[in-house]
């Protein structure tokens, strides 16, 4: 099993999530997050001040998947949450070792 973590921009989040239930996608954790990196944020002026805001607001999607569905669900997000543009976000797939639903004690696959 594998975890991919994709982090897209804030109006992506119905679209992705739609695309990912059309693509059988069982279940995803959706957190609201905050981040930075080649985007570096914006200068507002609060007060008069100038503000630097490096920390851009983002959502992060998680989905736990058997291996052979990796690559069509990596190609589903990038296929909806593509603009193009710098800050689309990024996509981590990393080893799950083990899943377990604690309702049942069920492990593994059947876990997820």
């Amino acid at each position: 099993m594998k975890k991919i973590t994709a982090i897209v921009r804030p109006e992506m989040l119905e679209p992705l999530k739609d695309a990912l239930f059309a693509a059988d996608v069982s279940g995803m954790t959706i957190s609201q997050v905050h981040g930075c990196g080649a985007q570096h944020g914006w200068t507002e002026y609060f007060r008069g001040n100038e503000v630097l805001l490096n920390m851009v607001p983002k959502v992060k999607f998680e989905i736990v998947a058997e291996d052979g569905e990796v690559d069509r669900l990596v190609d589903v997000i990038v296929g909806c949450a593509r603009t193009g543009q710098v800050g689309d976000g990024k996509i981590f797939v990393s080893p799950v070792e083990e899943a377990i639903r604690i309702r049942t004690s069920e492990r593994g696959a059947d876990a997820v």
